[in-house]
């Protein structure tokens, strides 16, 4: 066979294979304009536009597809990558979110926000212009944050039960009870001495800090954890003093390796 048969042959079935979709196709959903991101949801206006102008290209359907993306097999992992993304968080799909999932999800974007885990590197890549500025980290930082002042203290015992229900609602975006997410396993963490959960990657102020989870400490870092901890890696607070008591007393319960 000639050469240049081959050369034809070899390209077409490049070609031929970047119209394959072996890990879903996110093209599907067709794209409406970015102006229709987020268009009705209330969040301060610097961090929407961070959202829409860095985020959107793989958390929504706004994707934006260079020619590159349609050659195989690197168009595969293109698509892997958007595929997943948007299965974490669809910025499209955002405004049809219950609130309290919707709560969740800007806990998890605070907390990513601040690592330095997003965008991921081999998205940076190729997308320098969508590097978080220190501005953007503080716009999508302040997300976690529900807005005024932290209610005082109340004193008396809280109630586990409804703990669990604000621990479910606020805080499973970025942890869990018996495993490390973005943020440490709470099983046992009354009564621990913060940053001390092994192998998990701290701040190092908060791995510095030492101290004790208990009612005191605890209390203050859900009310406000920049004011404790300067440059630590959460963004949520729990505004509401009956649900940071009500927390508490669900971290009570919880004991290391059930």
């Amino acid at each position: 066979m000639r050469p240049w048969v081959v050369a034809v042959v070899v390209v077409a079935a490049v070609l031929g294979l970047g119209y394959v979709h072996p890990f879903g196709d996110p093209r599907v959903e067709p794209a409406e304009g970015l102006g229709t991101l987020l268009q009705y949801t209330k969040m301060p206006a610097d961090a929407k536009a961070v959202l829409v102008t860095k985020c959107a290209d793989c958390h929504s359907s706004e994707t934006r597809w260079p020619v590159y993306a349609r050659i195989a097999p690197g168009s595969w992992l293109i698509e892997r990558d958007i595929v997943e993304a948007r299965k974490k968080i669809d910025l499209t799909r955002w405004e049809q979110m219950p609130v309290e999932q919707q709560q969740v999800l800007t806990a998890k974007i605070a907390h990513k926000a601040k690592s330095g885990d997003m965008p991921p590197l081999q998205y940076l890549a190729l997308h320098w212009d969508a590097r978080l500025s220190k501005a953007d980290v503080q716009a999508l930082s302040g997300l976690g944050k529900s807005g005024g002042e932290s209610e005082s203290t109340l004193a008396g015992v809280g109630d586990a039960v409804r703990g669990k229900v604000v621990f479910e609602k606020r805080c499973t975006g970025c942890h869990a009870v018996d495993a490390d997410r973005e943020g440490p396993r709470l099983a046992g963490v009354f009564g621990r001495r913060a940053g001390s959960v092994p192998r998990f990657t701290y701040s190092a102020g908060l791995k510095n800090l030492g101290l004790t989870w208990n009612d005191t400490t605890l209390e203050r870092w859900l009310s406000d954890p920049d004011a404790m901890v300067p440059e630590n890696n959460m963004s949520f607070s729990v505004p509401k003093a009956e649900e940071r008591r009500d927390l508490i007393a669900y971290l009570k319960q919880t004991k290391s390796g059930n």
